[in-house]
């Protein structure tokens, strides 16, 4: 669908009307626009069959994600639209959402455009295709209106989309600070769930999850589910907030119960990905009550094991793990699915046992060209306060360690 200027007050419930700023720019035959939520909402072929097309297929970039936005009053989020003509119609080559405010981690009082824009969203790569990125930094550089500093906190390191934002920064000769590298478990085989648990799992740990799951299915009749059907979905969904909120992270104030908006994120999320088959979760039950849970995005071919939660009361079966077990089976036999993002923070839990692994970066950069002095000033400090913190919490861990 074509750049169009239309609103339709129902859906418009993502970036305020003020994000939208002048005339669309245009570079290299690329022409970008500031979508509003009207215009996501009209988009929604367009990104499927971009998603289709991408290096990087990543769900928290989905226009139906974005337009929850709402669910974050006081927040601005901007979103940049790509588009090439292709056979006499524009073709949608580019989506890139960000929210403008404070860098992640950062004591620096700066505004930053900053990706992913969501707390609850794991991946900053923006869904591309060809050579959009120089139009879009183009655009960034010549708003009025937006800042100039772009903080990516968890882009993928390898690929197409990284070797094209590392060519078009150094042909815009504006150096990127790297402030960290990490990788994360990723599932990405050919193998089917039977060879690949054989590979991943060492005999004696796969013998005594089988000892698990029998005692286990001593209490009571013990199954797996996969909840697709949107009704279903729903239920499902008030099922995992409270089995995640009787657990540690209830007590730690970090459940997603304990903050409302997230709690609403989620419910919204779900009922606006499900119908279209890219929600679902993963259960497993005992006499029909949930005692892990595991919900799913998918973008195309990826698929991003976004939340899990399970019955602490039971942590000696280590339920968790057995259904890591059965979904780790029900996607290497799921058609259309090449990989599979952990969305883990690091490789410190059970999901470390996927052999795969997600080479991911934190960077800022700056959108002009050239760049700044004050981008290199900035970004240098970020990266002192950044390693000064990391050696404080290293410190801390070890002295707990020591008393224990």
């Amino acid at each position: 669908m074509p750049p169009s200027t239309s609103l339709a007050e129902a859906v418009a419930r993502i970036a305020p009307d003020r994000a939208v700023a002048g005339e669309p720019r245009v570079a290299a035959k690329v022409t970008v626009e500031i979508a509003t939520g009207a215009r996501l909402a009209e988009i929604q072929s367009d990104w499927r069959d971009l998603v289709a097309r991408a290096d990087v297929a990543n769900v928290f970039m989905h226009p139906l994600l974005v337009a929850l936005s709402a669910c974050y009053p006081n927040t601005r989020y901007v979103t940049l639209l790509g588009w090439r003509e292709r056979a006499g119609r524009p073709q949608l080559v580019g989506f890139w959402t960000f929210k403008v405010g404070r860098a992640p981690r950062s004591i620096i009082p700066v505004s930053v455009l900053t990706a992913p824009a969501f707390a609850l969203a794991f991946l900053a790569s923006p869904v591309i295709d060809r050579d959009v990125l120089e139009a879009m930094l183009e655009q960034i550089a010549g708003d009025p209106t937006l800042p100039k500093f772009i903080a990516l906190d968890g882009m993928r390191a390898d690929g197409a989309t990284m070797q094209a934002l590392s060519r078009v920064l150094a042909a815009r000769d504006s150096k990127p600070c790297t402030l960290r590298r990490w990788s994360r478990p990723m599932l990405a085989s050919k193998l089917d769930g039977k060879s690949y648990l054989e590979q991943a799992l060492s005999a004696a740990s796969r013998k005594k999850l089988r000892q698990h799951r029998r005692r286990l299915a001593d209490k009571g009749t013990l199954e797996v589910k996969t909840i697709a059907e949107p009704d279903m979905v729903a239920l499902a969904v008030e099922d995992f907030l409270t089995l995640e909120a009787a657990g540690w992270k209830g007590r730690g104030r970090t459940a997603l119960l304990c903050n409302p908006p997230d709690a609403t994120f989620t419910r919204e999320m779900m009922a606006a990905l499900a119908p279209q088959g890219d929600a679902w979760i993963h259960a497993l039950t005992l006499d029909g009550r949930p005692v892990s849970m595991q919900i799913v995005l998918r973008a195309g071919a990826a698929a991003f094991t976004w939340k899990t939660a399970y019955d602490e009361t039971l942590r000696d079966f280590s339920p968790g793990v057995l259904l890591w077990e059965d979904y780790t089976v029900a996607f290497l036999a799921r058609p259309g699915i090449d990989y599979v993002d952990s969305c883990a923070f690091d490789e410190a839990s059970f999901m470390s046992a996927w052999s795969e692994r997600e080479a991911m970066t934190e960077l800022w950069l700056d959108a002009r060209r050239g760049g700044s002095a004050a981008f290199a000033h900035l970004s240098r400090l970020q990266d002192i306060y950044l390693r000064l913190r990391a050696q404080a919490k290293a410190a801390y861990l070890a002295h707990l360690r020591r008393r224990a």
